[in-house]
């Protein structure tokens, strides 16, 4: 009777243990949906139990334990990635967990818009993602020894959070001396590209007129005529004052500073702004065109012109058609 008793016991805990398992997996390949789209966040150097946890508060796992168990079979307890997740669809335990493992974090985007200057892509960055300017400035004076004006390429960069400074300074200085290096080949053509590029830039928006905007650049620097430009003459005063009113008079156009094109000649010392791709292009192929001056046409555009007369014609224009658009007023 004794070993019957026993053999009962035994029998009665293996199918304990069966059923046991039975639920245990059946928990892990139970396909499971949060109640609507989840995102959490798990700090670096979190353990699995509390991510377990975590995961079963807000509703992607149905059993912390269960997970657990899964976690210490796959022996992943130190493969789990932190970082911001997003969690919406049906997906079992395992699919969690390979997610984890992967670091199938969210990906943010931000984008930079080409012209501006170095000091306002770094607010723009920190205003975006939430951190600090100093944060930006820190990394990069680490990476970039010397002047910073016009070494970054405005586009769209991906960012995982908690973001990285680094990985975003560093794809977007990364970008521009790729496409640098495949325009120019030595250092000092790139540096001359890069400022070039940077007029261009806050010159025109328009793609058509970059290549003419770098022809009419590069035609006056043959020519040893002065570039005269009023962005140069902006970016002097911000660059000894700290600041500039958001006027331009003929008293900023005769005071001089390193970067006026109206009191000096050839090119300034430093690019004016960060330029984008298309003004980086366009100042490495300026157009097969003659050009010396333009101005705007009052439509957006610029008018072109080989002389001086014809520019004075365009200059009389544009006064009109801003003198009728300020009497509509």
């Amino acid at each position: 009777m004794i070993r019957k008793a026993a053999i009962l016991v035994i029998m009665t805990c293996i199918l304990a243990a069966a059923g046991a398992a039975i639920w245990i997996f059946g928990q892990i390949s139970a396909k499971h949906a949060p109640a609507s789209a989840v995102e959490l966040a798990i700090p670096p150097g979190s353990s699995s139990v509390k991510i377990a946890e975590t995961l079963q508060e807000k509703g992607v796992i149905t059993s912390a334990v269960v997970f657990r168990l899964l976690v210490r079979m796959e022996q992943a307890a130190g493969d789990l990635k932190s970082g911001h997740y997003r969690f919406e669809s049906q997906a079992d335990m395992r699919q969690v967990l390979e997610r984890l493992r992967q670091g199938d974090v969210m990906r943010f985007l931000v984008t930079v818009p080409e012209g501006l200057r170095t000091d306002e892509v770094l607010l723009l960055l920190a205003e975006k993602t939430g951190t600090s300017v100093s944060q930006w400035q820190e990394v990069l004076d680490k990476m970039l020894i010397g002047e910073q004006e016009g070494r970054l390429l405005p586009d769209s960069y991906q960012y995982t959070k908690p973001i990285q400074p680094k990985h975003v300074l560093g794809a977007m200085f990364r970008a521009q001396k790729q496409l640098l290096e495949a325009l120019a080949a030595t250092p000092e053509e790139r540096d001359r590209l890069r400022i070039i590029a940077s007029i261009i830039e806050k010159e025109t928006a328009v793609d058509d007129e970059r290549p003419l905007v770098s022809a009419v650049i590069r035609n006056r620097l043959k020519k040893g005529i002065p570039l005269q430009m009023d962005p140069t003459v902006i970016y002097g005063i911000w660059r000894t004052t700290g600041s500039f009113s958001g006027n331009i008079r003929r008293h900023d156009l005769e005071s001089d500073t390193l970067w006026n094109t109206y009191t000096r000649r050839g090119l300034p010392p430093t690019p004016i702004g960060n330029p984008g791709a298309a003004s980086i292009r366009a100042a490495a192929a300026p157009a097969d065109v003659s050009y010396l001056y333009f101005v705007a046409d009052g439509s957006g555009g610029h008018a072109f012109a080989n002389t001086l007369a014809e520019h004075q014609a365009n200059v009389k224009r544009w006064m009109k058609i801003e003198r009728q658009k300020n009497s509509g007023r």
